[in-house]
């Protein structure tokens, strides 16, 4: 790694200001970007020390934000839901009481993310702003189209991990479990720029897929960081995530699904919410799926051909035909546990 400077950041103005978008930090085969002039800011450090460890990016500052303490808070809100900064780490996220009990299945998504080491030190914005974990974008012997180049390794290489809906461009997955979960919940993230301006979007519309931006993976624009996430209400709802993988700890998903279903007291589906991760670009909302159990009773029946419509658009490469499978399974899964409670 190259040598860099440090600070820290005292207001979120002031982060803002200095903040890099991380397709602009990348480096070039030679060496260009990642400038003296360049600063990223960091929360827990997690995926920029890995970036910086595999030679894709080297900053001449790294501003930290561990000194903006409001961004630190879960702090409950008038209509029922909760207002989480982006410093809160996974670790307090997954052990919080209120987090447990309305929202079980962001409680449960951050629990399995990761080691525990990790997830005393990541931070929930951290996490969805993570960039893709596809090995070709991860060596920097590989110039794929994500950094500039011209070609989606993934493509016709090593796919077995890799997207099985939208990988016309780009085969990558996102890489956070938390987005799944918190897509499914409703969630919505404020970003604030240099001037202080603040803008809030839907979480599920904060994601970019390749077909848009094969540079980005997220919404943010230059001068701007992530800052909260916020929860609706989740009163009456009921929810649930599972993941599958090689390993069932410290590993990533092959395939994971978050499932918020509104029952009527005949428990027959009033709307259903379904979202699939590390199965495409971007975290998928399976709408398809959602449409099978709108209007029926929640049964094995009706889970079981959620889990079949969730397959409707799944283009699958050489070697990954198998996350269907597990998909399908999943789904189906998932819709029972959440309608069981």
């Amino acid at each position: 790694m190259r040598n860099f400077a440090f600070d820290a950041a005292t207001t979120v103005k002031e982060a803002a200001a200095a903040a890099t978008l991380a397709c602009e930090a990348m480096l070039t085969p030679d060496g260009g970007a990642g400038a003296p002039e360049t600063t990223i800011v960091k929360a827990g450090g997690i995926d920029l020390l890995d970036l910086m460890k595999e030679g894709l990016v080297a900053p001449g500052k790294v501003t930290s934000l561990s000194g903006l303490a409001d961004l630190a808070k879960i702090e409950p809100q008038r209509d029922g839901g909760l207002r989480i900064g982006a410093l809160v780490t996974l670790a307090r996220l997954a052990a919080d009481e209120t987090v447990r009990k309305l929202y079980p299945a962001l409680a449960d998504a951050v629990a399995d993310s990761a080691s525990p080491e990790i997830r005393n030190a990541a931070t929930l914005g951290g996490n969805l702003l993570q960039r893709p974990r596809c090995w070709y974008f991860r060596a920097a012997e590989f110039r794929c189209l994500r950094k500039g180049g011209g070609h989606c390794f993934a493509m016709t290489g090593e796919n077995q991990h890799h997207a099985i809906f939208d990988n016309r461009f780009c085969a990558i997955v996102h890489p956070s479990t938390s987005a799944t979960a918190l897509i499914a919940l409703g969630a919505e993230v404020e970003l604030v720029d240099e001037d202080g301006a603040t803008r809030r979007l839907a979480l599920e519309d904060f994601f970019i897929g390749p077909d848009k931006d094969v540079q980005r993976e997220n919404d943010l624009r230059p001068h701007e960081i992530l800052t909260v996430v916020l929860l609706p209400g989740a009163a009456g709802l009921k929810t649930a995530h599972l993941k599958l993988a090689q390993k069932q700890s410290f590993d990533w998903p092959l395939v994971d699904v978050a499932v918020a279903l509104d029952l009527g007291p005949d428990g027959v589906c009033r709307k259903a919410t379904i979202v699939l991760g590390a199965v495409a670009p971007t975290p998928r909302r399976a709408r398809a799926a959602e449409a099978a159990l709108a209007g029926k009773p929640v049964d094995a029946q009706s889970a079981a051909a959620a889990g079949r419509a969730a397959l409707e658009g799944a283009t699958p490469l050489a070697k990954n035909a198998y996350k269907a499978l597990m998909l399908e399974t999943l789904v189906r899964r998932a819709v029972l546990q959440a309608a069981s409670g």
